[in-house]
């Protein structure tokens, strides 16, 4: 079930927006029972403020083609041994519930749109050397 609108959803992509979608979402991530876990272990407490930065520059180049954002999302993504496949689902209930909550219909749908082609990406690029993961994998846990 998705929450309530906002009694005034955003109905435009500007920054500002982006900037309170990012921060909604990740406030929502680090307290979940899946993803905190990953998240909180991976990026420490200090370099929050950094990450949600990067963030919204990422979202920013997503949603208005800003051109903001630069960096390697897959590498990064790798380099996390804790993600699980089943994970993304999460994620993307997440995002869609609080775009749903944040922003009018439309805009919520492009949110979503846009997330659900960025996971299935980075699921691809994760998980299709699962023999390679799975040797990293066994390598942090000996």
């Amino acid at each position: 079930m998705l929450p309530e609108p906002a009694p005034n959803p955003i109905a435009e992509i500007t920054e500002p927006a982006i900037a309170e979608m990012v921060h909604a979402f990740y406030r929502k991530v680090r307290q979940d029972a899946v993803l905190g876990p990953v998240f909180n272990t991976t990026i420490a407490e200090a370099a929050w403020p950094a990450h949600l930065e990067t963030m919204c520059r990422f979202w920013s180049a997503v949603m208005l083609t800003s051109g903001r954002y630069s960096g390697n999302p897959v590498a990064k993504h790798q380099a996390v041994t804790a993600i699980e496949h089943s994970m993304f689902d999460r994620w993307l209930a997440l995002w869609q519930e609080t775009a749903s909550a944040l922003f009018v219909a439309p805009i919520a749908a492009e949110f979503m749109l846009k997330a659900t082609r960025i996971g299935a990406s980075l699921q691809m690029a994760i998980f299709r050397r699962l023999p390679e993961r799975a040797a990293r994998q066994a390598q942090t846990v000996a």
